[in-house]
C-alpha cells in the first residue's frame, strides 16, 4: 500500500507544481485583467459613425490586478517560507482566489462577453487549489537553507575568520606583529 505521504502534492515535486502553478495562474488573472470584456456602442448624429468604448477587466473590476499581484507574491512566498507561516500563506493563497472570482462576478453583471472571465474563473480556481494544496500539504515540503536565517547565538560563534574580519572592520591590520 503507498503511503499517504508520498502523494503527488509531497515533497519537493509537490511545492514546485503548486508554485508553478499559482505563478501561472496569477500571470492569467493579470493579463486577462488587460483583455477588452466588454464594448460599448455609442450612437451618433449622422453623418457619424457610432463610436465604441472598450473597457477591461481592470476597468470593469478594480480589484483583479491587485488580486492577481497578491497571487503571485504568494507563490514566492511558498518557496520562502516554512512550517506554519506557509500554511498561513496557502489560506491567502485561496483567500485570494476566492476574491479574485468575486470580482469577476461582479464584472458579469453588466452584461459583458464572457470569454474572458471565464478564463480568469479558471485560473482563480486553479489559486483556490494550489493554496488548498498549500494548506494540507506544506509540511512535507522542503525548506530553504539555514544560510538565510538570520544568526542565532549558537551559530554566531566566533571562529578565527571572523574574528580576523572583525579585526579589519575596527581598522586594525591582523597580520602585524603585535
Amino acid at each position: 500500500m503507498a503511503d499517504p505521504k508520498q502523494g503527488p502534492t509531497h515533497g519537493r515535486r509537490g511545492l514546485a507544481v503548486t508554485t508553478i502553478a499559482t505563478a501561472a495562474a496569477s500571470a492569467v488573472v493579470l493579463f486577462a485583467a488587460t483583455r477588452h470584456w466588454d464594448a460599448v456602442m455609442t450612437h451618433q448624429v449622422s453623418p457619424l459613425p457610432p463610436m465604441t468604448e472598450y473597457r477591461t477587466g481592470s476597468e470593469l473590476s478594480p480589484w483583479l490586478p491587485a488580486l492577481g499581484a497578491v497571487g503571485l507574491a504568494g507563490a514566492g512566498a511558498l518557496l520562502a517560507t516554512r512550517g506554519r507561516l506557509r500554511t498561513i500563506v496557502g489560506g491567502l493563497l485561496a483567500l485570494a482566489g476566492i476574491g479574485i472570482v468575486g470580482a469577476v462576478t461582479e464584472a458579469l453583471q453588466h452584461h459583458i462577453d464572457v470569454g474572458w472571465p471565464i478564463v480568469t474563473i479558471v485560473a482563480a480556481l486553479v489559486v483556490v487549489v494550489a493554496g488548498g494544496v498549500a494548506i494540507r500539504s506544506s509540511d512535507t515540503w522542503p525548506e530553504m537553507g539555514a544560510r538565510y536565517d538570520r544568526p542565532t547565538a549558537r551559530t554566531a560563534a566566533k571562529t578565527p575568520q571572523t574574528e580576523l574580519w572583525d579585526a579589519l572592520d575596527r581598522g586594525e591590520d591582523p597580520t602585524a606583529d603585535k
